[in-house]
């Protein structure tokens, strides 16, 4: 898919549908048979490329710009080098709030005329399994903090699971919808020790993702010190789409 006027493409790959035993965290960890229905993924996290078009208004007019047109829905400058200096074409983006990650798949969906959303947990766990019962990093498929020197990689360096998806375990955590609708993340990231990340690897912001963030309220877009902290984006399946 490319976003129009714009010279930034993703690839979306498809995520064969099935039945499997999940544990939902949502619901204490109470295991039961969750029905899949086949969609699209993201081959990779969310990067920079495709993540500067939205936040830094590149497919708006100079006129749109002055205007502040649609500033509401479009998140606030970011606190210094969004990147923090890891890396910026071809890294997954950082730092990202829950409402940016969504407000970004509301803003594609309007540009591509094709609706994207966030996973929810259970589809997220599915596509991480890759068609195995099990999904465990190593230091051939997930950048961990055994294998990473303190920052995210550029996507797609390791191996892909079993569906072709690159990156679902390690590098950045990415957010997913649980079935109560709170916005959780999965995954694991490069600050985690690589025995931890899992396709079971569950986090829940906390204070601490956003300790230094001098705004009262705290930013509802950047994460100050969720350095850690991505998405990736799914959509219904349609054959030839």
């Amino acid at each position: 898919m490319e976003l129009p006027a714009n010279l930034v493409s993703f690839e979306m790959l498809p995520v064969p549908g099935g039945s499997f035993e999940f544990a939902d965290p949502a619901k204490g960890g109470t295991a039961g048979q969750v029905a899949v229905k086949p969609f699209w993924m993201g081959k990779v996290e969310v990067t920079w490329d495709e993540f500067d078009v939205f936040c830094f208004r590149m497919d708006q007019t100079d006129a749109e710009v002055a205007a502040n047109a649609d500033a509401a829905n479009r998140p606030s400058m970011p606190y210094g080098a969004p990147d923090r200096g890891y890396g910026h074409q071809g890294y997954p983006a950082i730092s990202i709030a829950a409402q940016a990650a969504q407000k970004y798949c509301e803003w594609l969906s309007k540009k591509t005329g094709v609706s994207y959303r966030l996973a929810t947990e259970a589809e997220w766990e599915w596509a991480a399994r890759g068609g195995a019962a099990e999904a465990k990093a190593n230091a051939d498929n997930a950048w961990t903090a055994a294998n990473s020197p303190g920052t995210t990689q550029p996507v797609a360096q390791k191996q892909a699971n079993g569906y072709g998806l690159h990156d679902l375990l390690g590098n950045v955590v990415e957010w997913v919808v649980a079935s109560d609708g709170e916005l959780v993340t999965r995954g694991g990231s490069f600050k985690d020790a690589a025995e931890f990340v899992t396709h079971r690897k569950r986090a829940v912001k906390t204070d601490d993702w956003q300790a230094q963030d001098p705004q009262q309220p705290k930013s509802k877009w950047w994460l100050s010190d969720g350095d850690f902290v991505g998405f990736r984006i799914v959509r219904a399946y349609e054959p030839g789409q």
